[in-house]
């Protein structure tokens, strides 16, 4: 299995997480709705931003992404809140825009968001 390349830090700054709770609600006609677990794990997604020091690191993660991970593949990578070991793979297989923080793309970064079963 791949890994997220050591090339790409993890920027804290717009970081966010939310899951889907896995449950079945149902409204009853009197009383307190009633509710129950659908699914033992939970897909748990990551916000995050993925800061590149060299135009050449943009570029790699951009060959990583079509001809590593095809995409939609997963990938081993430390939680960065927990530093635990997970498997994820790209929402929707979406790397975000590349912005530029400096006009020669020396550093730049990409918007993401990344999910793992819980």
């Amino acid at each position: 299995m791949a890994d997220l390349p050591s090339y790409v830090t993890v920027l804290f700054d717009g970081y966010g997480e939310e899951f889907d709770p896995s449950i079945e609600r149902t409204e009853m006609e009197r009383g307190v709705p009633k509710q129950r677990v659908v699914n033992s794990q939970v897909m748990q997604e990551i916000t995050v931003r993925l800061l590149f020091k060299s135009s050449a690191d943009a570029a790699s993660f951009e060959t990583w992404y079509f001809d590593t991970i095809k995409r939609v593949g997963w990938f081993d990578m430390s939680h960065p809140r927990t530093g635990a070991s997970i498997t994820a793979r790209l929402k929707e297989a979406k790397i975000g825009s590349l912005t530029p923080l400096i006009p020669d793309f020396s550093w730049s970064e990409r918007e993401a968001t990344l999910e793992y079963l819980r």
